[in-house]
């Protein structure tokens, strides 16, 4: 029977060395001509101080964390709204707009696969290795939750670029047909920006 869920983005679950909550989240600036960034969407630094969506992919991208959601004040009711994402306009730019991102480097997130493991035996060997996002920039306007999942194809032992190291599978009834897309995967995030020297993008 195929998985129940689809892509999501990043789900936090908790963290490394068997913390049994999320690390819970930290502000930042979005710039106010920053592209729509979705609940469960991976985030980077600009030059501007501020965070961004990250690419498609992720790949090569020092991650700052995952969206969780922002506030701002409308340009339309000159009332704060607080949203579950960033819809890359209508803030009135008089006022900051403030981003909530899951930045903790050992937080663990569960994301769905984009295709097929084909069987749980291919599912196991993939953890500790490292991936790609598939469509990590996208999401939707109309419930602010990101799209994102891990690409199947992009999974590498060699690619240490890659945004996200595999660190286990989530168990879940309604989840677990491993002939189809939508496989729950436990990652981190891979040269988390924190911990990065220089974590700031070339381009806001």
């Amino acid at each position: 029977m195929a998985n129940i869920n689809v892509a999501f983005g990043l789900k936090p679950i908790n963290t490394a060395g068997s913390a049994p909550a999320t690390g819970g989240t930290n502000a930042y600036f979005i710039d106010s001509a920053a592209s729509a960034i979705y609940q469960g969407s991976p985030v980077k630094a600009d030059n501007g101080g501020e965070i961004v969506i990250a690419s498609a992919t992720g790949d090569t991208e020092a991650l700052v964390g995952v969206f969780a959601g922002c506030e701002y004040v409308s340009s339309t009711t000159g009332k704060k709204v607080f949203s579950n994402y960033w819809p890359g306009s209508g803030a009135d730019t008089n006022f900051d707009i403030i981003g909530y991102v899951y930045d903790n480097p050992m937080q663990r997130f569960i994301v769905c696969t984009d295709a097929s493991f084909t069987n749980e035996a291919t599912a196991r060997a993939a953890i500790f290795e490292n991936a790609l996002f598939s469509s990590g920039a996208s999401g939707s306007a109309t419930t602010g939750i990101s799209s994102a999942a891990m690409d199947i194809d992009g999974i590498s032992s060699a690619d240490t670029s890659a945004p996200l190291k595999i660190v286990g599978i989530q168990k879940d009834v309604e989840n677990e047909d491993f002939t189809a897309a939508g496989i729950q995967m436990i990652v981190m995030i891979n040269n988390h920006a924190l911990l990065q020297a220089d974590s700031e993008a070339a381009t806001s």
